[in-house]
């Protein structure tokens, strides 16, 4: 081959490796699962990794329930246990009684789970958790009335030490709760930063 006929054929081969580049990554599998409740204006997104976890048969409040966990063997049994390995999330939404709405304060959201606040932690003597550690304690209001906290902090049960990331919102009106939980130990919680912020970031209420 001549040097000429070689420089076309090498520019060729350099523009159709360029090609199946765009192309592959034009191709590529989405990044994040999208999940959404729009009957409840309630969205957040999930690494594609992530998978769906069937919370049949688990008790709630709420008018809707959805949990994804990462790792290859999913299980509602990590929607409790201490000793999950994964980032687990679960989101809810739970409408409120009256009662309950004429109640509702920063501090009733941020013991929407567990207690986090020093009255409740006071109050409970029955759970058996026990070293309470706070990271995050954060109000926040993203708009149209809605308004909340984020709190992050740990727990001991058992001997085992899991962090929880939560973020409790309500409606302007105080009618509903939206709840995005997640949780893992301690450690997976710190080796898993990047993407458990990204879940965490992307929950938003739209409400009515």
């Amino acid at each position: 081959m001549t040097s000429k006929a070689h420089r076309v054929a090498m520019g060729l081969a350099g523009g159709f490796a360029l090609f199946l580049g765009v192309a592959v990554s034009g191709c590529a599998a989405p990044q994040y699962t999208y999940v959404a409740n729009s009957g409840q204006n309630t969205y957040f997104k999930v690494p594609a990794g992530w998978h769906k976890v069937s919370m049949k048969g688990t008790s709630t409040a709420g008018g809707w329930l959805v949990a994804y966990e990462a790792g290859s063997k999913p299980t509602s049994n990590d929607f409790s246990s201490f000793a999950t390995t994964q980032p687990f999330v679960f989101a809810e939404v739970v409408p409120l009684s009256a009662t309950q709405s004429s109640e509702m304060s920063y501090n009733t959201l941020r013991d929407s789970t567990l207690p986090v606040t020093s009255t409740a932690r006071s109050a409970d003597t029955t759970s058996g958790l026990t070293g309470f550690q706070q990271m995050r304690d954060q109000v926040l209001t993203p708009g149209q009335g809605v308004h909340g906290v984020r709190e992050t902090f740990a727990y001991t049960y058992s001997g085992l030490t899991d962090t929880f990331d939560e973020i409790a919102l309500t409606n302007a009106d105080q009618t509903v709760v939206y709840l995005l939980v997640l949780h893992c130990t301690t450690s997976c919680y710190s080796h898993d930063q990047t993407e458990i912020n990204s879940v965490m970031s992307s929950f938003t209420i739209r409400s009515p």
